[in-house]
């Protein structure tokens, strides 16, 4: 049997916060990392709330951003709970406790699934993702693969898709699967996997999203769920993927969200394999099996997961950057990435000042941010 996870936080929301976090959170120009900058900076989403508009003008934006109304966030909390979803923050139940500690971790998760199968979410998950355009034998792996990481006592995480992803839900609904998302709850794709979510779900397996209600997915969506497969899981087992295939962009976010990356090997001469192939020769573990997996991650379900705590909501006021500040930062960044600490050193200004200025231009919409703390001018 699977290891069990540490014990989450019970601290909870109160539904005050949790209205001011959707705000926050579906705010323009802010997301995963922003939030928690802001959050950090202001010590409550509130306080946040309230300076957004001049953030964003001293950013050089020409007009604020959208930030919904309370009445706007009552209503998708709402909609959620006629549709059997729950918005969940880190540590609340329902929330997967490895995808907490990942540093784009959206602060609230759609999480759909029957009230007595919330726990399911907290177990160790192992994802299983791959082509579409599968061959049978690769589907027959899949297939086996999940079974028998089920049997092991693993949820199987995946993204729905057709192909590898379908036949890997299949095999676990006994078990427990998760589905993750690209869109909203209520926008399934493909369309055609409405009845296989329903056959999860009602197996008292679980979906989650961190986008609202009624959002169609688009192209730029998928990669973004896929950090969220991964970060939920233990490791991420590739099973047939092209060179230009998403299920490597899921696993260059499993290594660097510091997850297990498995492959399966393949024919060299199956372009299907070469993306697997591939990612061992870069040091993937090969896997012929559901025990080498088990093996791999042993180790690591034996350590304590340290999740986030909840937002400060006392903290003293952070210092205001001058003209010159924003002059001097603004002169250090552009399309290349740079880290941020490498930014302060250059700057020679306080980090709380640079941190404030890269939040005013995010907000303004001409920063971007990227893994590994680092940022660019867009």
């Amino acid at each position: 049997m699977a290891g069990s996870t540490s014990e989450q936080s019970t601290t909870l929301l109160t539904d005050a916060q949790r209205i001011d976090w959707l705000r926050l959170i579906r705010a323009d120009n802010v997301g995963p990392r922003t939030f928690r900058s802001l959050v950090n900076h202001f010590g409550s989403a509130r306080a946040a709330l309230e300076r957004l508009p001049e953030l964003a003008r001293r950013g050089g934006a020409a007009r604020a951003g959208r930030i919904p109304s309370e009445d706007e966030a009552r209503r998708e909390i709402e909609g959620g709970r006629r549709l059997g979803v729950a918005l969940v923050a880190p540590g609340e139940a329902g929330y997967p406790p490895r995808l907490a500690t990942i540093d784009d971790a959206p602060p609230l998760l759609g999480v759909h699934a029957l009230p007595d199968a919330l726990g399911l979410l907290a177990r160790p998950m192992i994802a299983i993702v791959g082509s579409r355009n599968a061959s049978g034998a690769g589907l027959k792996f899949a297939t086996q693969l999940a079974a028998d990481l089920g049997a092991s006592g693993f949820v199987v995480i995946s993204g729905l898709a057709r192909g590898i992803d379908q036949a890997a839900h299949r095999a676990s609904l006994d078990s427990g699967t998760v589905a993750v998302l690209a869109g909203g709850h209520d926008k399934i794709y493909p369309a055609e996997h409405e009845d296989l979510l329903l056959d999860i779900i009602q197996a008292r397996g679980a979906a989650i999203s961190e986008m609202p209600l009624g959002h169609v997915p688009r192209g730029k969506d998928f990669p973004r769920r896929n950090r969220l497969i991964s970060g939920a899981a233990v490791g991420v087992a590739i099973i047939e993927a092209a060179f230009r295939s998403g299920s490597l962009i899921t696993a260059r976010r499993a290594a660097d969200q510091g997850r297990e990356v498995f492959a399966v090997p393949g024919s060299p001469l199956d372009p299907r394999a070469a993306g697997t192939n591939d990612l061992i020769k870069q040091g993937a573990t090969l896997i012929t099996s559901a025990a080498d997996i088990v093996q791999a991650v042993a180790a690591i379900l034996e350590r304590p997961i340290d999740l986030p705590g909840r937002e400060p909501e006392h903290q003293p006021p952070a210092s205001e950057p001058d003209a010159s500040d924003r002059c001097r930062i603004v002169s250090l960044l552009g399309p290349s990435p740079i880290g941020i600490d490498d930014l302060i050193r250059l700057a020679g200004i306080s980090p709380a000042v640079v941190r404030t200025v890269l939040l005013e231009l995010e907000l303004a919409g001409r920063l971007e941010r990227h893994g590994g703390g680092l940022v660019s001018l867009s």
